[in-house]
């Protein structure tokens, strides 16, 4: 089995986990060892499962403002745990191909392959949920037809998206490509860096 094709399997159980309840506050409960790399896809995948709902809660048009607000800080903080969900996945490939000595001529990608799995995993999203608009009992005919149109093309997507990350971790492996990290550097969250917080912390 390849790599995206088990990372598609964790992906496709954290969403169908996180459906059994539906509930943006359900617990987490993460079937794999603490710490592997399955424990980290699978837990990656349901901060973005828990985002995507957040997301169609926030845009209700009568939405308390007060609670608009509580939903868009949670999301900024689970954004944060995402992207450090991210960068432990790369970490992991860095220290699989460490020994890996690149080829002279070895190439750098634009994307280190934590951020194309990180696309693959909202793809899974993506799917799911265009799945059940393309097959709902209370859709039009039209909508169903529109809804099918986009799901073919997100298979489409998702078998060339993982094509591209097999095809990625095989040229690090092969030392083809040089395995870099690099860090996102956000600043928002940060009270040091984000000018709106440092600020008022210097007012005070």
């Amino acid at each position: 089995m390849s790599f995206t094709e088990s990372a598609w399997k964790i992906f496709n159980q954290s969403v169908e986990d996180y459906h059994i309840n539906d509930d943006v506050n359900s617990l987490e409960n993460n079937p794999f060892q603490t710490g592997s790399l399955e424990w980290i896809l699978y837990s990656k995948n349901w901060i973005d499962t828990v985002q995507w709902h957040l997301e169609d809660i926030i845009r209700e048009e009568d939405i308390d403002p007060s609670e608009a607000l509580k939903i868009k800080r949670r999301i900024d903080s689970l954004n944060q745990k995402r992207t450090d969900l991210v960068e432990q996945i790369d970490f992991w490939f860095y220290k699989k191909y460490e020994s890996v000595i690149p080829n002279s001529d070895a190439r750098i990608n634009s994307e280190t392959p934590a951020w194309s799995i990180d696309r693959f995993s909202i793809l899974s999203l993506k799917i799911y949920h265009m799945s059940i608009e393309a097959s709902r009992q209370d859709a039009s005919e039209d909508h169903k037809q529109k809804c099918n149109d986009k799901l073919q093309i997100l298979l489409e997507q998702k078998n060339d998206l993982s094509t591209a990350i097999d095809q990625l971790l095989a040229d690090v492996e092969n030392g083809n490509v040089k395995m870099k990290l690099y860090k996102q550097m956000k600043m928002y969250n940060d009270e040091s860096l984000n000018p709106i917080l440092y600020q008022k912390m210097q007012k005070k």
